[in-house]
């Protein structure tokens, strides 16, 4: 193209004619209008030459005309009229080009008003969209879809990574109207089963749907681009957006269409409107998740449309994701009309948009506000429709897995559903009675968590990551529900859990996470449960070679891991083991069990034996020197945690109960804490503030030392120095000076009564080195003690100080 001369002429004569209009409002000075325009529009596309025509052109008064003479075009209409819409086109393309890759011009042009302009043009064009939207083609002529196309070039061009045009135009909700007609003027998949008219021409179809899918990737590019700006909280869009979205979720969600109306299959046109519909895609399923993850409304707005899609025009806008999900496939197009290589990357964009999905679904079913909207506990479909959609996901996976199905409709392999379903229906199985509900008929959903679909060691990772966030969210109420424990035994859930491979050494990269919830399950089920605990504790008898049992596992996991919520989490399974084996739980009594061994046709004084052998052998288990310095190192590490604190020193001396126990007890305490020992941060899970920490109620001993439970209170105090070891933790939290955290008196309490447990079975150097560290520490507090204010409040803790240095006089 050869170089442009001098504009400034053709700007000011536009200008001019600006000037005239309202004066001389005739068709002669329009079609001036337009040539002059066409021509300008024209030498502003070339940028580089002799003369520089833009940024003199900015600094006339041709950003007013061009902002005036697009208002004076209309003549009052909403859509500029037959004999002044080619003007309107030219003017259109002298803003876009006037202002491309250029700030001081898009300053000029918004301060003259244009990008308000062309967004009032826009929404002119929006009016004409039915309501609700149809699914085919909004029917605009090429000249009108020239304008349309046009104006959002401009709003791109005078946008384009410039702030002050962008804040404009979402105070506009600009980026809501360019989406309406993207939709509405190419709503994907439709020109596959668009009927031309006789009197269409195939070089008129063809501009035409050459001009509608220019219009989507030019409302896209606008869209991505406002949505870039350096305050993320800022949004572009509203709910509203959501069924304008889903159209294009709906074209891949049905069978694509396998053959076309208009259009050869395998030409440039087709090819061409294939990618448009891809592009649709794409972006739509990106848009859906941020828009998920960023804003509660839509979240809201996502789950009320499941039961009452009048909240988004009669789409139901969550369904339609779900669909595209469960049903959306590769269109059969795709592996004739593209080379392998880019066959395949579009498959694996396709599968991103799913994942993108089911990021979305996860996180609409994880607003804690939606738990109300998702969840039914009408008795037709018991947790409602999308419980029951999820529920039925896992159950056909596993069922189609079990036959290898490879028929049509088969979800045998489609992992995705899995991750999706169990995500999902874990968010949703926080209260107790969700939890009943799945795991009672009839959903019963137990046996099919545990399948070796989805728990065995060569199950996905991803896969293990949404089953066991379930089972962990199912298993967290077993200890309150007798139904919910008894469908996760009978499903033998830690046993399958313990063989899945999780806590392997392999893992330990990927899946501190998944690490983690394993844990919680067996932590759960073996609190105050003696049968649990014999499962995770025991090997299995007759098995060669013999298989690691998941305590041994859990603990060498400990052992090896840097991750501070592994080793805490992992030795509170050993907290409730130790709890569980040293219980004095009624179900466990020789009484019970002989009636239990009666009831299932075994002699009875059998049963108390190998229930009495079990309990023995498992004990021995525990003790051990391992064990122990895993308590110590609990106690040690978890400056930060009272809880934590606690119970690890409940289950130190519930060891020292037993003459085998008290030595192990105070070698650990002594032993020094691993250098790579860090205090936990304060990221680690909040779960462990609201457990049960009390070891009273299971101790075997009716004098008890052991207190009640505890709560972890904020506060404000300083860094603890590392502990050499777990004593100096013991003693800090005596003194309950300058720690993290307050200890409550419970806590002391406890610590008082883990030691006067100590001295019964140790004796000798070590024990002496505890008195001589920890006796001017008890002695302090006791003094102090006795001038605290209220003596009631303490009562407890002065009863333990004294019976410690008593025991120790």
């Amino acid at each position: 193209m050869a170089s442009p001369p001098n504009l400034l002429p053709l700007g000011h004569h536009l200008s001019e004619l600006s000037s005239q209009i309202p004066a001389s409002d005739s068709p002669e000075v329009w079609s001036d209008v337009e040539n002059t325009a066409q021509t300008l529009a024209n030498g502003l596309r070339v940028r580089e030459g002799p003369v520089e025509n833009h940024t003199p052109l900015g600094q006339t008064p041709l950003p007013q005309a061009l902002a005036s003479l697009l208002a004076s075009a209309l003549h009052g209409s909403s859509i500029p009229t037959a004999p002044y819409i080619a003007a309107v086109f030219e003017l259109l393309r002298v803003s876009a080009n006037l202002c491309i890759d250029h700030d001081e011009n898009r300053g000029h042009l918004l301060e003259a008003g244009l990008p308000q302009a062309v967004v009032s043009l826009l929404e002119g064009y929006a009016e004409s969209i039915p309501n609700p939207p149809t699914t085919d083609p909004l029917p605009l002529t090429i000249p009108h879809l020239k304008v349309v196309r046009t104006a959002i070039g401009v709003l791109l061009n005078v946008s384009l990574n410039y702030d002050p045009v962008k804040s404009r135009l979402r105070s506009l909700d600009a980026a809501l109207t360019i989406m309406k007609l993207s939709i509405a003027i190419y709503p994907p998949a439709t020109w596959l089963t668009a009927v031309p008219s006789s009197e269409d021409s195939s070089q008129a179809l063809e501009e035409s749907w050459t001009l509608r899918s220019g219009v989507s990737s030019w409302a896209w590019k606008t869209i991505v681009d406002l949505k870039e700006v350096k305050d993320e909280t800022l949004q572009i869009f509203n709910p509203d957006v959501l069924p304008l979205l889903t159209p294009a979720l709906a074209a891949f969600c049905h069978p694509y269409p396998s053959d076309s109306t208009l259009f050869e299959v395998g030409s440039d046109m087709f090819n061409m409107l294939l990618q448009a519909d891809f592009d649709v895609l794409e972006e739509s399923c990106i848009l859906i998740e941020s828009l998920s993850l960023d804003v509660e409304d839509v979240r809201l707005s996502l789950a009320r449309s499941l039961d009452f899609p009048a909240e988004h025009g009669g789409v139901s806008c969550l369904s339609m994701i779900l669909d595209l999900i469960e049903k959306g496939d590769y269109p059969l197009f795709w592996q004739t009309a593209f080379p392998e290589a880019e066959r395949k990357r579009r498959e694996r964009v396709f599968d991103n948009c799913k994942a993108a999905l089911i990021k979305s679904v996860v996180e609409v079913a994880g607003e804690q506000r939606n738990e109300d909207v998702l969840w039914d506990d009408c008795a037709a479909k018991p947790g409602g429709e999308f419980a029951c959609r999820m529920v039925d996901l896992i159950k056909k996976y596993v069922a189609d897995s079990d036959v290898n199905s490879s028929e049509k409709g088969s979800i045998a392999g489609r992992d995705d559903l899995v991750i999706c379903a169990s995500l999902s229906l874990g968010n949703l199985a926080g209260r107790e009675k969700n939890s009943t509900v799945l795991l009672s008929p009839p959903h019963s959903l137990a046996p099919f968590l545990t399948s070796r679909h989805l728990l065995s060691p060569s199950t996905d990772i991803k896969v293990k990551h949404g089953v066991l966030g379930l089972l962990k969210h199912l298993a967290q109420s077993c200890a309150q529900s007798a139904v919910i424990h008894d469908a996760l035994a009978h499903a033998e859930v830690v046993k399958y859990v313990c063989r899945c491979g999780v806590w392997d050494e392999k893992t330990d990269e990927i899946a501190d996470i998944v690490q983690v919830s394993a844990i919680g399950i067996v932590k759960y089920m073996c609190n105050a449960n003696v049968e649990n605990t014999f499962v995770l504790v025991l090997p299995t008898p007759g098995e060669d070679p013999p298989v690691p049992t998941g305590l041994a596992l859990i603990l060498a996991l400990v052992k090896r891991t840097t991750s501070t919520p592994v080793r805490s989490e992992g030795t509170r399974v050993l907290v409730n083991v130790i709890k569980s084996l040293w219980s004095n739980d009624p179900s466990t009594t020789p009484e019970n069990a002989a009636m239990t061994a009666t009831l299932q046709g075994i002699n009875g004084s059998d049963a108390v034996l190998e229930r009495q052998r079990k309990r023995h052998e498992a004990m021995q288990t525990v003790l051990t020197p391992e064990c122990a310095f895993a308590l110590a190192s609990l106690v040690g590490r978890s400056a930060k945690y009272p809880l934590l604190v606690n119970e690890g020193v409940v289950a130190l001396s519930l060891m020292s109960i037993l003459k085998a126990g008290g030595p192990l007890a105070l070698n650990a305490i002594l032993t020094p804490l691993p250098s790579d020992t860090p205090l936990p941060s304060d990221t680690y899970p909040s779960e462990p503030s609201s457990a049960p920490a009390s070891a009273s109620s299971e101790h075997p001993t009716s004098g008890s030392d052991l207190s009640s439970p505890v709560v972890t209170t904020p506060s404000t105090r300083g860094r603890f120095p590392f502990p050499r070891n777990a004593l100096d933790m013991l003693i800090a939290v005596l003194k309950n000076v300058d720690n993290p955290v307050n200890f409550q008196i419970e806590v002391r309490v406890n610590v008082c009564s883990f030691l006067v447990q100590l001295t019964r079975h140790t004796s000798g150097p070590d024990l002496e080195r505890v008195k001589d560290s920890v006796r001017p520490v008890v002695e302090s507090v006791s003094e102090n003690l006795q001038s605290a204010p209220n003596k009631a409040d303490v009562e407890m803790l002065v009863k333990a100080t004294k019976k410690l240095l008593d025991l120790w006089a």
